[in-house]
């Protein structure tokens, strides 16, 4: 598959869609509600690296923008989605939902895979009664069922729905319960949404990154994260922001645990049905046994910055060879081999509808 394109090597016309932070700040929204978006110098880079691989980018923007867009006919080969959205458990559902309704193809998983891992208790819960390790928790959904907590202390506590270490400082460690009604209460108010706590897990912490769909999906790469200078090694929004300030990320291939960690990695990625490519986080316990801690089905991509790009040229891939390759695996399920044709609309659907009748 030449450059990522369909089954004959043709260059693609690819739709960028993304939440740009600067956007939302211009509007009024505060740093914490654009958190996890992204910054130009990522769509810079991507939009650079599809162009050098052949295809033709074009910025669409964020949901609203998309919208408009299909409104007023447009269409693209592929949509390449990093959007997140601004708010609820389904935000990252919005565009993946929309595109499927114009049978317009996208990278990365589908609204309900988007759903589901964004909603990290139900996460769980899938990895739990597949087998896979996990720590025991517990949600939190008002200041009064922290009473009914029967977890092992320490705790840690975190936002039900955030990404991107919101809601994750020194006090999500928690060691009594007066912490946790406090912490809870907090995290409650601040985030309007639940809080997830979790048995806290002392041992070293990873993230693997992982490509491909089905059975031909596999582990890249796996990088332990260090946080400097804190010796419960808490991975926080701000040191995620600072990470090269804060952060040691050690390339990790030891035998042994490396073998677990893959096998715990690939597992939790075809039990939740995540495609193309996914980020698992990973943790210790006590006794050095890894546990699935999240997975981010979206995960981020400037080429330096973030934890997937960083994974690739750590094995030696370079961030076009990563992007290229995340196009092919997104084109192999949506292209026929034998055919040019383009995935085709729905029946019943227009194409296009009036602008005033979307705005409405």
């Amino acid at each position: 598959m030449k450059n990522g394109a369909n089954g004959n090597g043709e260059a693609l016309r690819v739709g960028l869609v993304y939440d740009l932070r600067t956007d939302y700040l211009a509007e009024g929204y505060s740093e914490d509600d654009v958190a996890e978006f992204d910054s130009e110098e990522t769509i810079a880079a991507l939009e650079g690296t599809m162009r050098t691989l052949g295809h033709a980018p074009e910025r669409i923007g964020n949901v609203w923008a998309l919208c408009r867009r299909l409104a007023a006919g447009e269409r693209w080969d592929l949509v390449f989605n990093i959007a997140e959205g601004l708010s609820g458990r389904c935000r990252e559902s919005q565009v993946p939902a929309i595109l499927e309704a114009y049978g317009i193809p996208y990278t990365f998983s589908d609204a309900f895979v988007c759903a589901l891992t964004l909603d990290k208790a139900f996460a769980k819960r899938i990895i739990r009664d597949s087998g896979l390790a996990t720590p025991a928790f517990a949600v939190i959904e008002r200041p009064a069922d922290v009473t009914k907590v029967g977890l092992r202390y320490p705790l840690f506590a975190k936002p039900l729905a955030e990404g991107t270490g919101k809601g994750v400082d020194a006090a999500s460690r928690i060691n009594s319960p007066a912490e946790l009604a406090q912490v809870c209460e907090g995290l409650l108010a601040r985030f309007e949404q639940p809080v997830l706590v979790e048995e806290f897990l002392p041992g070293r912490e990873f993230t693997a990154a992982i490509l491909g769909n089905g059975a031909q999906a596999y582990v890249l790469g796996v990088m332990e994260i260090v946080v400097i200078d804190d010796p419960h090694t808490i991975y926080s929004y701000t040191a995620k922001e600072e990470c090269e300030h804060l952060c040691r990320y050690l390339p990790f291939r030891d035998g042994a645990l490396y073998a677990q960690i893959e096998s715990l990695a690939l597992g939790a990625y075809h039990a939740l049905q995540c495609r193309d490519t996914a980020r698992v986080d990973i943790r210790c316990d006590g006794e050095g046994a890894p546990h699935f801690i999240e997975i981010n089905p979206l995960p981020g991509i400037h080429p330096t910055h973030s934890d997937l790009p960083m994974i690739a040229t750590q094995e030696g891939m370079s961030y076009s060879e990563l992007i290229r390759t995340i196009l092919g695996c997104a084109c192999e399920r949506t292209y026929k081999k034998d055919s040019t044709a383009k995935m085709a609309m729905p029946r019943g659907v227009p194409r296009a509808l009036p602008l005033e009748e979307v705005e409405t």
